[in-house]
């Protein structure tokens, strides 16, 4: 009975120890950038943004001997990186280098966003970041599958003709045949129009996607002017849901008191972790970025 009770202080001991090193590393990251931590803090999740903006996660599973040994990582990118650890390594270490990662692949999704933007892109609201093909909508009954190469995004990309259209044969050679006209040096959607000597449709709300602004639960473009509200008094919406498919736009302020009526929402240190109100997905907002 001593025996199993030593083991039993020991455990808790190492998982004290090992609970105080993990709240610390994630408050050297900063607690509005954590989406999820389990009940065992072995597992966290990320919220990263690169330099244009995009919203990227990363997954981390600790391992019971971390940090001597390096987390798990699950990131949802084109191409993972090589995680460079040592025993010396933080999660400010991992998250750097994710950051670095996701520069590399500036290129790809300049390019992917063009297409989006531009072109009928099928089932444009499912891709995530890790896609990176496209089935684009040529019209009568016309489909083409676009592929990006990861490690040379402007180069002429694999390419598959879909559909039962009678035009789908002739834009098939019209492809292979001018195949040799891509030039790197070219805009994107200029080389794919060129190769199909086509013009590319545009998707059907291409006029219709202005910028939403307002917020969505105030419903005003612009907070109030008021000395309550300290440096918000009169600003924009700052906070938009991450989730593609909603990307609903809020004053940070209104989503915090929002969140501060809701009963499942939890709070670590002056983060609030909730939901966002019309999708549910996980939101995260801090208090002092709130009213001062």
């Amino acid at each position: 009975m001593e025996r199993v009770e030593q083991n039993r202080h020991r455990a808790l001991a190492n998982f004290s120890s090992f609970s105080r090193a993990v709240y610390s590393e994630i408050e050297e990251v900063g607690w509005e950038h954590l989406v999820r931590l389990s009940e065992d803090l072995k597992f966290l999740s990320f919220r990263v943004l690169d330099k244009k903006k995009r919203v990227h996660y990363i997954e981390i599973q600790l391992d019971k001997s971390y940090p001597k040994s390096p987390p798990s990582i699950s990131v949802d990118v084109p191409c993972i990186f090589r995680l460079k650890w040592s025993r010396d390594s933080r999660l400010k270490d991992l998250l750097q280098q994710f950051q670095e990662h996701l520069e590399k692949l500036q290129e790809i999704w300049t390019i992917l966003d063009e297409i989006d933007k531009s072109l009928w892109v099928v089932d444009l609201n499912r891709l995530s970041c890790a896609n990176i093909c496209r089935q684009i909508n040529l019209g009568n009954d016309c489909f083409i599958m676009l592929c990006i190469h990861a490690n040379d995004p402007k180069s002429l990309p694999e390419c598959r003709f879909m559909g039962s259209g009678p035009t789908l044969n002739s834009l098939r050679k019209t492809w292979q045949r001018n195949s040799k006209r891509w030039n790197k040096d070219k805009p994107f959607l200029e080389n794919v129009a060129n190769l199909l000597d086509a013009e590319l449709p545009r998707p059907p709300d291409y006029q219709n996607s202005d910028q939403q602004v307002e917020c969505g639960i105030c419903y005003a473009q612009f907070l109030p002017v008021d000395d309550e509200l300290g440096a918000k008094s009169g600003c924009g919406t700052d906070y938009t849901c991450d989730n593609t498919s909603c990307s609903r736009a809020f004053h940070s302020v209104c989503l915090a008191d929002w969140l501060c009526s809701i009963t499942t929402t939890r709070q670590s240190f002056d983060v609030l972790f909730g939901n966002c109100p019309y999708c549910s997905e996980p939101v995260a907002v801090k208090i002092n970025n709130t009213k001062s």
